[in-house]
């Protein structure tokens, strides 16, 4: 508003200007014609001084009505730029941090989904050491035992044979004395096939 009641006053001065210089520059000197020179070439000091004093206040109206309000819309305009440009590389800023913290969190969660896959095969290899460590061990034992088991049935096995044994000799040598042993005859001929048997063993 005070931009367009500047130039409307500027336009005013110009106008009055434009009608007082005629009347006071005067009519020209008797024997005179204004036909005589071309307008571009006529020179008058009134009109001279009248457009230099136009000019001056011109420029003074221009200065308080126009350049100030430009000047100022001019620097609002820089400030808006300045400021525009603070907020860009502000925002572009945060949104580099931004993208550098979701950088560093998805090589973390990266880092982590490695560490759990890596401590699950850890645990996977050592529930299958341990597993075959505890069949290894009940095979172990299951041979043991068996090996117990035969040891104890081939030691049966011979105490039987054994005593069939000695009861077979005792009858054969009975039938061979065709007499009946002594209770001292039974025990040196016991004795005598142990030792035999013994032998035969070794």
């Amino acid at each position: 508003m005070r931009l367009r009641m500047g130039y409307l006053v500027v336009f005013m001065l110009v106008a009055i200007a434009f009608v007082a210089m005629p009347a006071l520059a005067g009519d020209p000197a008797p024997g005179e014609h204004a036909a005589d020179k071309p307008a571009l070439l006529q020179w008058d000091i009134g009109t001279a001084f009248w457009s230099i004093v136009v000019f001056v206040l011109l420029l003074l109206v221009l200065r308080t009505t126009a350049w100030k309000p430009i000047l100022l819309g001019l620097q609002q305009r820089e400030r808006f730029i300045a400021d525009s440009i603070e907020k860009a590389r502000h925002e572009r800023e945060q949104s580099e941090r931004l993208l550098a913290e979701y950088t560093d969190k998805l090589h973390k969660a990266r880092d982590e989904a490695t560490a759990i896959v890596e401590e699950g095969r850890r645990d996977a290899e050592e529930v299958r050491k341990r597993i075959h460590a505890e069949a290894k061990h009940e095979a172990d034992a299951i041979v043991a035992r068996a090996r117990r088991d035969i040891q104890i049935a081939r030691d049966d096995a011979i105490k039987q044979l054994h005593d069939q044994a000695i009861v077979l000799a005792t009858s054969i040598a009975s039938k061979a004395v065709k007499r009946d042993l002594t209770i001292g005859d039974h025990q040196r001929l016991l004795d005598e096939a142990l030792a035999d048997l013994s032998q035969l063993n070794n």
